[in-house]
């Protein structure tokens, strides 16, 4: 068990914050606002003049939100506001009710596991070139692991959805995700002040356009590939096949564009964030990366790791599902009541933002010892059943649970193992990072890490 300062980024606030404390941290980490009692507590409730939120922290009434009560609920304004000028309302992360259960049950087939298998050797094959860049390169000086982690799920996202898709603008991508990304602070200072959500703001201009050509492009793909399928399916070629097995009823082009926006958004965003706060406390703990490095070398030798090999490397899970505790890439959830109604004893309104903390649920008092330790045997299969289902959820829960959890725990697992086996990486000293939400809960400015041949 490693116990660090430097694993717990801030403090949270003793007491909720008013206004003039509330907006600067909302804009700058939301997760920042989160009271101390969120960490401590079964349920908090925070009323102010502009808004009524109730926090829960118990695993059991996240259970009758997400899973027993899941259709009394729907995603909150906020949430809407900050990802619909990119995906749109319709696309299966937004949809509700019989909209999103047809979708849902269209592209559930294209996770299957025997599916995901299949795209082992493009995870294992992007890492491996960015090892060889690292082995081959100059050495000393500080890497930027965020940067590094963005190409390579990026890279793997391109070749998994798309095949490769030779003409798409990798960069010209990364720059119009990040320009919407930047925009999410305003969408949910927007939501609290109850503005509309025409009112330009000094990011819309610079959101809008970077929306427009994202749209733009990923339809010229899906268009071309609709007039000349792949030799070799790949999600995209499964997406434009899906079928409701109930009605029959496909994609059209637009569903198609929105969800595949969705994949590449959320699909290398969330992993590559995973990945970064996964190598740093690797970095600060030396003994669990030598564990990680030769449990990949007892699986794989010198070979490139293989779908069922992928399968036997148990404690680079646990390593990743470590992390993703202590900094989940998706640190919350929101919901609103669909209608007045009871819940946990209290009265609700429709105007009630109900939030799932999951920040702060990960690193809960009363459901973890030693909260704020980095300890990846919480994750041995006998302490995982001895815990609530409900008080681990990166990838959130129920019905609704992400699409996309078992591809990114098995790239980040592979992607994981095949970097351990050659570069060692090593903590820059004085470096403590900060964190920053936008979509994800990000490091501020980066993450540097010295990186070494083995």
């Amino acid at each position: 068990m490693l116990a660090d300062p430097d694993l717990t980024p801030f403090e949270p606030p003793v007491r909720p914050l008013g206004l003039t404390r509330g907006l600067p941290a909302m804009w700058r980490n939301y997760v920042e606002t989160f009271p101390r009692a969120t960490y401590e507590d079964s349920v908090v409730r925070v009323r102010s003049p502009l808004s009524d939120v109730v926090f829960a922290c118990d695993p059991d009434l996240i259970q009758e939100i997400l899973v027993e009560k899941v259709d009394a609920f729907v995603r909150d304004d906020a949430t809407r506001r900050a990802f619909a000028p990119v995906i749109g309302t319709s696309s299966l992360f937004l949809a509700e009710g019989a909209d999103w259960r047809w979708q849902r049950r269209a592209v559930s087939s294209i996770f299957r596991h025997e599916t995901l298998l299949s795209f082992v050797p493009i995870f294992a094959a992007a890492a491996q070139r960015q090892a060889e860049r690292w082995r081959t390169g100059q050495h000393g000086a500080p890497v930027d692991i965020a940067a590094a982690m963005t190409r390579i799920t990026f890279d793997i996202i391109v070749e998994a959805m798309l095949g490769g898709a030779e003409s798409l603008d990798a960069e010209r991508y990364g720059r119009a995700l990040h320009e919407n990304f930047e925009a999410v602070p305003w969408h949910i200072i927007y939501d609290l002040f109850s503005l509309p959500r025409w009112l330009p703001h000094p990011r819309r201009g610079r959101a809008l356009r970077a929306r427009d050509f994202l749209h733009r492009d990923v339809a010229r793909i899906v268009a071309a590939r609709r007039a000349r399928p792949s030799a070799k399916p790949d999600l995209l070629d499964l997406l434009l096949t899906a079928r409701d097995p109930e009605t029959g009823r496909s994609m059209t082009d637009t569903d198609v564009v929105t969800n595949l926006l969705t994949f590449i958004a959320a699909g290398h965003e969330t992993t590559a964030v995973a990945l970064t706060w996964t190598l740093w406390l690797l970095a600060k703990d030396q003994a669990s990366q030598e564990r990680l490095r030769n449990e990949a070398t007892t699986v794989a030798g010198g070979e490139a790791i293989a779908g069922a090999q992928a399968e036997r490397l148990v404690f680079g899970r646990q390593v990743l599902q470590e992390a993703m505790r202590l900094f989940p890439p998706a640190p919350g959830i929101s919901r609103e009541p669909r209608a007045a109604m009871q819940l946990a004893g209290m009265e609700l309104t429709p105007q009630t933002r109900i939030h799932i903390p999951i920040y702060a649920l990960h690193r809960h008092r009363r459901l973890w010892p030693y909260p704020d330790a980095f300890d990846p045997g919480r994750f041995a299969p006998d302490r995982v059943k001895a815990r609530p289902r409900y008080a681990y959820i990166p990838f959130g829960g129920g019905p609704r649970v992400c699409m996309g959890a078992s591809f990114a725990m098995l790239e980040a697992t592979v992607v994981l193992a095949t970097l351990l086996r050659t570069v060692r990486f090593q903590p820059v000293l004085g470096h403590k990072p900060k964190t920053v939400t936008r979509i994800t809960l990000r490091p501020v400015g980066g993450l540097p890490l010295q990186v070494e041949r083995c």
